[in-house]
């Protein structure tokens, strides 16, 4: 046991060992037939018993799915200037509450204020700890005890039980709602609109889309009738992009830059998603507003720490050189890789699988469709190319032994996680970069049904 000692420590391959043992006699306990535990048995289950100790919940995966921005996987993924960044301010000091010019306590909110107006054309910016800690800081800040004025047809509800309704009431606000599910008008708003009116709200459907007979409010309309009555007009974006992503042929989504220039107010948006930042949440808009929400005691809880500064810092000075953009910034790269290219990846790959699964599945190249995340753009889709492996024997328990090949794929040292679908677990090449390290596991994929 001394080098499982050296390697693991003493205290924890004692309190492990006494597990063992406390296992054995239980099996002895219960009758089991078979030989007793032997001390080099023993030693085997405390080693695997201490290794497995070891791994790390959180781990890195290949993203197979087809869902660029998964928010379960992660969301966006960070370029070397920003994961340079993180390491930075992690291993040495950091002026992040510090002046340097002056000497004194400084704004942790400066390191991205000025870019953030620089970019979106804001008077003020402020930045906490995820989209719906914007919403709820806006609200609660400018409409506390007081009545917010949205369209019934953007009461959004999004993962994680973030629903609109729900976020004004913590925030001490009382809804008004307008219009129908379908169609609000301009009038509407104004018939609402009372001396406990505290702003207008329009909340932007980033993950779901109304058609057919519709009607909405465009967004100057509603910036000129809330300053008519000395209201401010606030806009929460979702997903929330910093360039015109038709640019690269992807499908249009509403810019900050374009609800200020409309007469917005405030803007809330994400830095996690099309931004394709960390975990944050974006207020801009006019410098008093600002200054009200900075105010606030409940800033200090949601505020951003050093790590999610500095990424979000670097992520933004990328931005400064669009013309570069695409192929610095992951999320756009994966969102704007040519179909031709996932192609020849999904071929390159085509091969081993087939090694390693053949003689029991089918294994082909399929063509599918890719999203975006993250309820981003949730009726568009991207093409793309994938792998699809189907059982052999057709019929009862397929379903089965798709799901047992799914988890043999997640169960590799960098887990795999694809989509079933068709009959077919699906792996999905868009946001496949390392080719190298998913084939270099495959030889492990032993438990494969």
């Amino acid at each position: 046991m001394q080098p499982v000692i050296a390697r693991f420590g003493r205290t924890r391959t004692v309190a492990t060992v006494r597990t063992v043992l406390d296992e054995a006699r239980a099996v002895w306990r219960n009758g089991a037939s078979g030989a007793l535990l032997s001390e080099e048995d023993a030693v085997a289950r405390c080693t695997d018993l201490l290794e497995s100790g070891e791994q790390p919940s959180l781990r890195p995966v290949f993203n197979l799915t087809g869902t660029v921005l998964h928010t379960n996987l992660g969301r966006a993924l960070f370029p070397a200037e920003a994961v340079q960044a993180v390491m930075d301010v992690l291993t040495r000091p950091c002026n992040l509450e510090f002046d340097l010019d002056s000497g004194q306590r400084g704004d942790r909110d400066t390191h991205v204020e000025k870019l953030l107006c620089q970019l979106i054309g804001a008077e003020a910016a402020t930045v906490v700890n995820n989209n719906a800690a914007a919403v709820f800081l806006s609200l609660n800040t400018l409409a506390a005890r007081k009545e917010v004025i949205v369209s019934r047809g953007e009461l959004v509800e999004i993962g994680g039980a973030f629903r609109v309704p729900d976020i004004m009431a913590r925030a001490g606000c009382r809804l008004i709602e307008v219009g129908t599910t379908n169609r609000t008008h301009l009038r509407d708003f104004e018939a609402a609109i009372t001396p406990k009116t505290a702003l207008l709200l329009k909340v932007h459907a980033s993950n779901y889309a109304i058609v057919g007979f519709t009607a909405a409010v465009a967004e100057a309309e509603l910036a000129q009738l809330a300053h008519q009555h000395n209201l401010p007009f606030m806009i929460d974006l979702g997903s929330g992009t910093l360039v015109d992503l038709t640019k690269w042929g992807l499908p249009a989504e509403p810019t900050p830059q374009q609800a200020l220039a409309a007469g917005v107010d405030l803007v809330t948006f994400s830095g996690d998603k099309l931004l394709g930042g960390p975990q944050a949440g974006i207020i801009a808009g006019r410098r008093e507003l600002i200054t009200k929400i900075k105010k606030n005691p409940l800033k200090r809880a949601l505020r951003l720490d050093k790590m999610t500064i500095a990424a979000l810092e670097a992520i933004l000075q990328l931005y400064r050189n669009p013309d570069r953009l695409a192929e610095r910034l992951p999320t756009l790269r994966l969102l704007t890789r040519s179909v031709d290219d996932i192609k020849a990846v999904a071929a390159r790959v085509l091969q081993p699988l087939q090694d390693k699964l053949a003689d029991r599945y089918s294994v082909a190249l399929r063509t599918c469709s890719s999203q975006i995340g993250s309820g981003s753009l949730p009726v568009e889709r991207l093409a793309s190319h994938g792998i699809a492996i189907c059982p052999v024997k057709k019929g009862r328990g397929e379903g089965t032994a798709l799901e047992k090949l799914a988890a043999a794929f997640r169960a590799l040292p960098v887990p795999v996680i694809g989509r079933i679908e068709e009959g077919a677990l699906v792996l999905d090449m868009r946001c496949l970069e390392d080719e190298a390290g998913f084939i270099s596991q495959l030889a492990e994929l032993n438990d494969a049904p």
